[in-house]
């Protein structure tokens, strides 16, 4: 039982690691689009930390209801780790449309002139590369590779 309920607090922190980006992603498009995001910290904080327990719970259900062997760290029933991997696709591609949006208001504003710099593409790059790991962005390459065993190039990259 203590196996378990370290592999569940284990999917439950990958599900948090996931919904924090996405929270951080949305605060800070929120702060580029309107003039503040203090309103809405609470919900970015039941983000973070409440929606990771709406698939994590299922998934503890389903695990012992269908496939309560070992320490649940192997997954043969397929269907049953989609209930943590598809949330956690979900948040990617948020992510992903979150990085597209602030990456076009950044250029927006540097086409705009708004910054008096000279170096506004060096700052504009730095900016965006900064955003990559920040959000996540470079996930959407691994999205649909596989955590299994086995070999296959984009895993083994990854």
């Amino acid at each position: 039982p203590a196996c378990r309920v370290a592999q569940s607090l284990a999917q439950y922190c990958v599900g948090a690691n996931y919904a924090w980006a996405m929270a951080e992603g949305l605060f800070l498009l929120r702060l580029l689009v309107a003039t503040s995001g203090r309103r809405c910290v609470p919900a970015f904080l039941l983000l973070g930390w409440g929606v990771p327990v709406l698939f994590v719970v299922p998934w503890v259900v389903l695990r012992y209801l269908y496939e309560n062997e070992g320490c649940w760290e192997r997954n043969e029933k397929v269907a049953v780790w989609w209930v943590i991997r598809c949330p956690i696709l979900v948040a990617v591609a948020v992510n992903f449309v979150v990085f597209v949006r602030i990456v076009r208001i950044l250029v927006a504003k540097v086409r705009a002139h708004q910054v008096s710099r000279g170096d506004t593409r060096l700052r504009l790059a730095r900016s965006t590369l900064t955003l990559i790991p920040l959000l996540g962005v470079h996930e959407v390459v691994f999205a649909l590779a596989g955590e299994g065993e086995g070999g296959g190039g984009l895993r083994l990259a990854r």
